[in-house]
């Protein structure tokens, strides 16, 4: 892998900073603010395998196994289980940029359902 290396860091999905390219991952180690709503996590390792951590229903991090490898400029991630893949558009040594798909879908801002979160609606109550 050529640039800025992303491995030996957790990185965190700073959605404040998302941009209509992709989502905003930071090092677990940089001033991210807090949130009541879970923040995805990454990590990359040399051998190719990555772990995703995302919000399982009770909002504890359920690790999903995944694989990486490079694809022209980018980095794509996808998960052991299939349906979700992320691909590093842009990286740095403090930020990753993350263009999200899953099950045919293409997510950039607020993807958060391609990392396993509900996309369940509440029902509306009656006035009594």
């Amino acid at each position: 892998m050529t640039g800025d290396s992303p491995f030996a860091k957790r990185w965190v999905h700073v959605f404040e900073e998302d941009t209509p390219e992709g989502q905003v991952y930071r090092p677990e180690t940089a001033k991210i603010p807090l949130s009541r709503r879970p923040r995805a996590r990454l990590e990359l390792d040399k051998d190719g395998s990555a772990r995703l951590y995302v919000a399982g229903p009770d909002d504890r991090f359920i690790e999903q196994p995944g694989t990486w490898k490079e694809e022209g400029d980018e980095v794509v991630i996808r998960s052991r289980r299939g349906g979700t893949e992320l691909r590093v558009i842009d990286r740095s040594e403090d930020r990753l940029v993350v263009r999200v798909s899953s099950a045919g879908a293409t997510s950039s801002r607020g993807g958060e359902t391609a990392h396993g979160h509900s996309t369940k609606t509440t029902k509306k109550r009656r006035p009594r």
